[in-house]
């Protein structure tokens, strides 16, 4: 697997953790993979995330194999709007994304199963991050 290092906010990080410690017994598959990515971020102070990081809120545009560029925001649950292009973190991409910049590719596998391998085109920061 294609693991780039990635780089989280200290506040995105004790959001996203405690978010994954309250998946734990309903979708631990999930916890688990969120997890995952947390344990393996550089954690940095908020101010500190180097310009083009995908953070909570970041608008990010990527692409995966041929198919053409995709721009989505990422968002909490309870934020999530798939029509409007609001990807929710507990999300195989979402998670993927997580952390990533521009230039940076990750391999994931997809709720349908398969893999896919997302390469970051271009990360917008986001106005805030809503909880």
């Amino acid at each position: 697997m294609i693991r780039s290092e990635i780089v989280v906010g200290k506040t995105d990080h004790g959001k996203l953790m405690r978010l994954a410690n309250g998946l734990m017994e309903r979708n631990p598959d999930l916890a688990e993979e969120l997890v995952g990515e947390l344990e393996r971020a550089s954690v940095a102070d908020d101010a500190a995330i180097p310009a083009g990081t995908v953070q909570m809120g970041s608008t990010v545009e990527y692409r995966t194999g041929g198919d053409p560029p995709r721009r989505v925001t990422l968002v909490y649950p309870v934020d999530a709007d798939i029509a409007q292009g609001r990807i929710s973190i507990l999300t195989p991409v979402g998670t993927a994304l997580l952390g990533l910049s521009v230039g940076q590719t990750i391999d994931f596998v997809a709720n349908d199963g398969r893999q896919h391998l997302m390469t970051i085109v271009s990360v917008e920061e986001g106005s805030d991050a809503a909880a």
